[in-house]
């Protein structure tokens, strides 16, 4: 299989910082450990942890509900004494909470069942009582471990074929195994990766055909599924703008090992179906990873995490996408705004509906450990931040 890769999927790429490899780009961030805080104040503030290592050993790809009450992410559970970590991802629901004025999470449960290989959990926005991740189901028969790595200059990940996507009614959720509903997939080939479009119809998603992973879209009125983008080479992480008229995504099309953003403009018939792409922009080309692309609420701009500081300090950048309706690829590429700046991986970042709040994984902890942060996001046009406020 010439896939590019990753652990079950590349969303599930938590533990960047062991990678010992420099990016082509440079070395790594020169900012030191007592700049880094003022750098990031123009954009991001206030972070604040919401995973930590006494529970779970790592945790990360978090997403807001839509009311941004509760988020859903995947993590591993620390092992009770005498057992072994697990070393698949579980998924996991909590009430994220502002009591004292400073976020947290509450209410914690477990909404996979033990044992499976689990990713990109997504609350369906028509139906908040509803979460849609793609899981195994039972525990995959492939028992390599999930985890990003980057040695000698290759990648490597593992695709269960026994992933599909699944739907869960919350309420059924206790903390223990909760009824799952295939949505898409047969568990005899990789499909995960799933997202859904802000009216709840459609659901793009990756899907490994004859060793070559292509979106996918999902009508799920009329139950069937459409091939969006089927370029040779890895096309993963899809997510809508939220417009519902185009989908980002990245790609390994180069087949170097490398993985480049694009967007799509989506096309439709009369009757409001999606029937495939009108146009695709490409908004990276170089030698970094780019990856974890996520929209903006304003639908022009885009989130995601990138190697150009170097493999062993992955950063979240802000990148801004052609305009709807741009029939010409451009041969000039618009320039990416750094927002974290932390010595160590700030990955798989999100941004709420409002736009006020970031979501993302890190290793900025004290014991460097992957796990969930938030903060305040400073719209662009902000007056900066004085050092230290």
């Amino acid at each position: 299989m010439r896939i590019l890769a990753l652990s079950l999927a590349l969303s599930l790429a938590l533990s960047i910082v062991v990678l010992s490899s420099a990016s082509a780009s440079g070395q790594g961030s020169a900012t030191g450990e007592g700049d880094w805080q003022a750098q990031e104040s123009s954009r991001v503030r206030n972070a604040v942890q919401l995973t930590f290592g006494d529970r779970f050993t790592r945790a990360g790809e978090a997403y807001f509900s839509p009311d941004e009450r509760s988020i859903v992410f995947q993590a591993i559970e620390v092992p009770r004494d005498g057992e072994a970590a697990s070393p698949f991802y579980s998924m996991y629901v909590a009430d994220l909470a502002h009591e004292t004025g400073v976020a947290s999470l509450k209410n914690i449960r477990r909404v996979s069942p033990p044992g499976t290989a689990n990713t990109c959990g997504w609350f369906d926005a028509t139906n908040p009582g509803t979460l849609l991740f793609a899981s195994t189901v039972t525990p995959p028969t492939n028992e390599e471990a999930s985890g990003y790595q980057r040695g000698s200059g290759r990648y490597r990940w593992a695709f269960p074929r026994e992933m599909r996507i699944v739907s869960v009614n919350l309420s059924h959720v206790d903390g223990t195994a909760a009824p799952l509903k295939t949505v898409v997939g047969e568990g005899t080939g990789y499909v995960a990766e799933g997202s859904l479009s802000p009216d709840g119809r459609w659901l793009v998603y990756c899907r490994i055909i004859d060793g070559d992973a292509q979106l996918y879209v999902l009508d799920r009125h009329a139950g069937k599924d459409l091939p969006l983008v089927t370029a040779r080479g890895y096309d993963g992480g899809p997510f809508f703008s939220p417009c519902g008229k185009r989908i980002c995504y990245r790609s390994d099309r180069e087949g170097n090992d490398l993985l480049q953003l694009f967007v799509a403009d989506l096309a439709f018939n009369a009757a409001g179906e999606i029937t495939g792409v009108a146009q695709e922009h490409q908004l990276t080309r170089d030698e970094a990873v780019n990856w974890a692309p996520f929209w903006m609420p304003d639908g022009s701009h885009l989130v995601y995490a990138t190697s150009r500081e170097g493999h062993t300090n992955y950063e979240v950048f802000e990148i801004e996408a052609p305009p709807l309706g741009t029939t010409q690829a451009s041969d000039r590429l618009p320039t990416p705004v750094r927002l974290t700046h932390a010595p160590r991986a700030d990955v798989l970042p999100v941004v709420s509906q409002s736009g006020r709040r970031l979501l993302w994984t890190s290793q900025r902890s004290e014991d460097h450990s992957s796990q969930l942060w938030i903060a305040e996001l400073v719209p662009a046009h902000a007056e900066p931040a004085t050092p230290g406020s």
